[in-house]
């Protein structure tokens, strides 16, 4: 099986060598730019699996970089960046990025960030050729056509606002979902209350949750969102 290619967008050389060596020993394919002009003829020239990106670039803002990507593909983006606060990550996230990662990092933690957003491609692909009315992560089961849910073989009664966040969650499983961007798509404008959203979440959580104060579902990244975990899922709160 053919490993995934990965663009690595760092102007830093040694933590661009750290993280092209880490790809290398695990036997990941990869190109690498160090400008965000050359970044974006990279995504285009040699059509990469997924983008490691650094925010600050030379000559152009990595949230910048990420809007141009977004017009015209939906080439994963993990933003690799010094950048630690909740409005830089909202921001990148808001404008495309899929998963945040704070500098300095581990290597095992962007390895499995990696991952995860890999296993989301597949899994996509896999949808594309699949009855897209059912999904299934783990022991949680969702009948789109039916409306209904069920954990294990115990079927879940949900609200119709419930059923609706689980829904938005589930089809970007393995994303983070900002708290913006929920709440426009659940209720259509983002200055819907935030602590309402809050309360949403955790009502839905006691739901699906073995255990709320454990979740294995539904991860918070506080100040930011939330994220439905795949299965099996070994990444960390941003």
């Amino acid at each position: 099986m053919n490993k995934p290619m990965i663009l690595v967008v760092e102007d830093d050389k040694p933590i661009r060598k750290l993280i092209t060596t880490t790809l290398e020993t695990q036997g990941y394919k990869y190109h690498t730019a160090e400008t965000g002009e050359a970044s974006i003829l990279e995504a285009v020239s040699s059509q990469p699996d997924l983008m490691i990106l650094d925010l600050g670039l030379p000559d152009m803002d990595g949230v910048d970089i990420i809007r141009k990507i977004r017009a015209w593909s939906n080439l994963p983006i993990i933003v690799v960046s010094a950048r630690s606060e909740d409005r830089d990550k909202i921001e990148a996230l808001d404008a495309g990025a899929d998963d945040y990662l704070t500098k300095p990092f581990s290597v095992e933690e962007l390895l499995a960030r990696l991952r995860v957003s890999l296993r989301r491609i597949r899994g996509d692909s896999e949808k594309l050729m699949k009855d897209s009315a059912f999904f299934a992560n783990g022991n949680l089961r969702i009948d789109y056509a039916a409306g209904c849910v069920w954990l294990d073989n115990d079927e879940i009664h949900l609200t119709p606002i419930e059923y609706k966040l689980l829904c938005l969650l589930a089809k970007n499983v393995g994303k983070v979902l900002t708290h913006n961007y929920i709440l426009h798509e659940i209720w259509g404008s983002p200055t819907y209350d935030i602590p309402a959203l809050r309360v949403f979440m955790a009502t839905l959580r006691k739901k699906i949750e073995r255990s709320p104060s454990q979740p294995k579902v539904i991860q918070t990244h506080i100040g930011v969102g939330y994220r439905m975990l795949q299965a099996g899922d070994d990444s960390r709160v941003i």
